[in-house]
């Protein structure tokens, strides 16, 4: 299965616009649900089969949001910089290239920066 995405409210069409021209698919929020409470959010991802992109940090929280019960979170860390989003897209795309399957992110958070990707589990 190729991957598959659903974004967050928080995700600028920019982002969406640059995983769509790379091939990925992209489930958007508005689309499928109002926005609404994080638990309704990732609730529909994992009812979608999709993998999470937000720039929400609750997201990013393992305590609130333990990754082992999901089947993947992107947490896109750009912290008041969205002049970051191009060279943080390149490095998310990157590595999405690199591991292309589902499989791959089912139980992980990533957390993703400019010259980084961090993984929890």
């Amino acid at each position: 299965m190729s991957l598959r995405f659903f974004a967050d409210h928080c995700i600028p069409s920019a982002i969406t616009r640059m995983l769509r021209g790379a091939g990925y698919e992209v489930l958007v929020l508005k689309e499928h649900i109002p926005r609404d409470a994080d638990a309704v959010v990732i609730g529909k991802a994992q009812e979608l089969d999709a993998i999470l992109v937000s720039l929400n940090g609750d997201f990013a929280d393992i305590v609130t949001y333990p990754p082992n019960h999901y089947k993947g979170i992107i947490a896109l860390q750009v912290r008041n910089h969205p002049e970051a989003i191009p060279a943080l897209m390149q490095r998310l795309l990157s590595y999405l290239v690199a591991h292309s399957e589902m499989s791959h992110y089912v139980g992980q958070l990533l957390l993703v920066e400019v010259h980084r990707i961090r993984i929890r589990r």
